[in-house]
C-alpha cells in the first residue's frame, strides 16, 4: 500500500495557475464516484503515456506527468479527496483548510502543496518496474493483448430450455493466471531472483531520521524480499498474465432473464448475468409456465387425449368432454424448478378449439342434422329455418 511507504522529499509538486484550473477527476478521466481501483488504473495509463522517459522530445509531457501525479496523490488519499470534494479546486470565500499541507484563506484547494516527487510516487506505486513497455512489478495490472484485468462481470445468452433445465455451458473470458513462460516465478526461465541486499531479504529497512529510527518498506525491493534481475519477457516480471481461457459455467435449472449468479474464479469471483431468449411454446411467470394447445371440435365435445411438450418431458394430457375454448388445466409441479426454494412451479395449459372452415358434404349433412336437434340457440343458423314447432330446412 502507498501509505506504508515513507517518501523522501526531493522535488515537490507545485501548482501552476494553469494546473489550478483543471479538475482532478477530469485530469485522470474518471467520474467523481470512481473507486480506488479505477483511479489507480487511470493513473497507470496516463503515467505510462506521459512519463518523461517515454517522451524525451515532447516538452509538454513532463508537465502532464506532474499534473497526473498531483491528481492521483489527492484522489488516492481518502482524507485529501474528501476535502477536495467538499471545497473543490477554487473553494469558496471564507472557507479554508486546516493544517497538514493546506493553506487557509479564500483560495480553497489552491493552497495545497505536495512534498512528494512525482517520479518517486510513480516508482513507488509501480515498484520501479517501468521498462518502457509496461510496469514489470505491479500486481494490479497484468497487461496483455487481452487487456489489463480478468473479467469480473459477463453476460451469457441462454435459450429458454437451457435456463429452465440448467446446463453446463462453455464460454471464453479473460482470466488472470500464472504466466505460462515463467510459471509465476516472475524471472526469465533459467534465471532466479536474488535476495535483496538492502533489506537482507526481510522486505523492511531501518531508516535514520535525525535522532529517530524507523522501520519502513524496503525502497529497493518494495517489500518483495527479492530482486528480479532478469524479468520474464512475457509477463514483464509480474508472474501473472491475462489469458483467454474457456471455462464451464454450471447454469442452475430455473434461472430467469436478467438474473445474476456468482462463480468463484481462482482467487476472485465472476458475476454472470443471464440473457434468456423467449420461447415459442412457453410463457413464464415466475416458476410457473403457460402454454396453449389446439384441439379439434370433436375432441372438445367428446373429450380425448393429446401429447404436449412439457418443460422437462412430453406430457399426455387428458381432454375433458365439453371443454370450452380458453379453458385451462393445471399440471401441478410440472413448471420450472425454483432456484432459491424447493420443488417446481406449475404448468398451465390453455385450450384453443380449432373450428373447421371446409366441410365435406357428409360433414355438412351431419352438422345440419345436429343443428336441427340443438336447443336454446340464440340467433339463427345458416341453412336452418326455425318455426314455432321446430327447426326446418
Amino acid at each position: 500500500m502507498l501509505s506504508q511507504h515513507t517518501f523522501t522529499p526531493s522535488c515537490s509538486i507545485h501548482h501552476s495557475s494553469k494546473l489550478d484550473k483543471r479538475d482532478y477527476y477530469e485530469v485522470l478521466g474518471v467520474s467523481k464516484n470512481a473507486d480506488a481501483a479505477t483511479i489507480k488504473k487511470a493513473y497507470y495509463k496516463l503515467a505510462k503515456k506521459y512519463h518523461p522517459d517515454m517522451n524525451k522530445s515532447d516538452k509538454s509531457a513532463a508537465g502532464k506527468f506532474q499534473e497526473v501525479s498531483e491528481a492521483y496523490e489527492v484522489l488516492s488519499d481518502t482524507g485529501k479527496r474528501s476535502q477536495y470534494d467538499n471545497y473543490g479546486m477554487a473553494g469558496s470565500q471564507g472557507q479554508g483548510f486546516p493544517g497538514g499541507g493546506f493553506r487557509s484563506g479564500t483560495q480553497g484547494f489552491e493552497g495545497f502543496q505536495s512534498n512528494i516527487d512525482p517520479e518517486e510516487l510513480f516508482r513507488t506505486i509501480f515498484r520501479d518496474g517501468f521498462n518502457f513497455g509496461g510496469f514489470a512489478g505491479n500486481q494490479d495490472f497484468e497487461e496483455s493483448k487481452h487487456g489489463f484485468a480478468q473479467a469480473t462481470e459477463v453476460m451469457m445468452d441462454l435459450t429458454f430450455q437451457e435456463a429452465a433445465r440448467g446446463v453446463n455451458k462453455e464460454m471464453t473470458i479473460n482470466v488472470k493466471d500464472n504466466c505460462p513462460r515463467c510459471g509465476g516465478s516472475k524471472a526469465e526461465p533459467g534465471s532466479k531472483p536474488s535476495k535483496c541486499t538492502r533489506c537482507n531479504g526481510t522486505g523492511m529497512e531501518t531508516i535514520s531520521t535525525g535522532p529517530f529510527m524507523m522501520r519502513s518498506t524496503c525502497r529497493q525491493c518494495y517489500g518483495q524480499k527479492q530482486i528480479i534481475n532478469n524479468p520474464c519477457v512475457d509477463c514483464r516480471g509480474k508472474g501473472k498474465i491475462i489469458l483467454r481461457k474457456k471455462i464451464i459455467v454450471p447454469v442452475p435449472a430455473g434461472v430467469a432473464d436478467g438474473q445474476t449468479i456468482r462463480m468463484p474464479l481462482g482467487t476472485q469471483e465472476l458475476f454472470i448475468t443471464f440473457k434468456v431468449s423467449k420461447s415459442r411454446i412457453f410463457r413464464r411467470e415466475g416458476s410457473d409456465v403457460h402454454s396453449d394447445v389446439t384441439i379439434s371440435l370433436s375432441q372438445a365435445v367428446l373429450g380425448g387425449a393429446i401429447r404436449i411438450p412439457g418443460i422437462y418431458d412430453d406430457i399426455l394430457l387428458n381432454i375433458p368432454s365439453g371443454t370450452q375454448s380458453h379453458d385451462r388445466v393445471r399440471l401441478a409441479g410440472k413448471g420450472i424448478t425454483r432456484v432459491n426454494s424447493y420443488g417446481n412451479g406449475d404448468h398451465y395449459v390453455h385450450f384453443k378449439i380449432k373450428i373447421p372452415t371446409r366441410l365435406s358434404k357428409e360433414q355438412q349433412a351431419l352438422m345440419s342434422a345436429y343443428a336441427e336437434l340443438e336447443k336454446h340457440t340464440d340467433g339463427s343458423i345458416n341453412g336452418i329455418a326455425q318455426t314455432k314447432t321446430g327447426r326446418w330446412r
